[in-house]
């Protein structure tokens, strides 16, 4: 058993280069083999977001604070709230993040395929994100 205090891994922020905006980062799972769970807390500033990327067996997000955003490319913009989830199908290409003027935390969850567990790839345009929610 290993017990994690808290405070004692460092928050850390999340890199300009798969995310748009501050974005923050909790590791709440590292895997450690034969382990493929990978898990964290993810907390958006209003209007960040992450950049479109895909999961090779799916992504799992639990909403625990304020009010966000997800959409699967090609689907609506979907409004999302503390107690939702959100699972994105193995290899669907999507983005996440905070509402334009809420921030948003979330839990986010994925097995790793091959030691991989995201795919990163193209911003979400300004146009992308402020496209009408429905």
């Amino acid at each position: 058993m290993d017990i994690h205090l808290a405070g004692s891994r460092a928050t850390r922020r999340a890199p300009s280069e798969s995310f748009t905006g501050t974005v923050w980062q909790d590791p709440i799972i590292t895997p450690q083999a034969p382990m493929r769970v990978v898990a964290g807390r993810v907390a958006f500033e209003p209007g960040a977001r992450t950049a479109w990327h895909t999961h090779p067996l799916g992504q799992t997000l639990y909403v625990i604070a304020g009010v966000g955003r997800v959409q699967a490319k090609g689907g609506p913009i979907r409004e999302i709230k503390p107690g939702d989830v959100v699972f994105i199908p193995p290899g669907e290409k999507h983005w996440h993040g905070a509402s334009p003027t809420t921030g948003m935390v979330h839990v986010a969850m994925q097995e790793a395929l091959d030691g991989t567990h995201v795919t990163w790839m193209e911003h979400v345009s300004d146009a992308e994100y402020n496209a009408t929610v429905g």
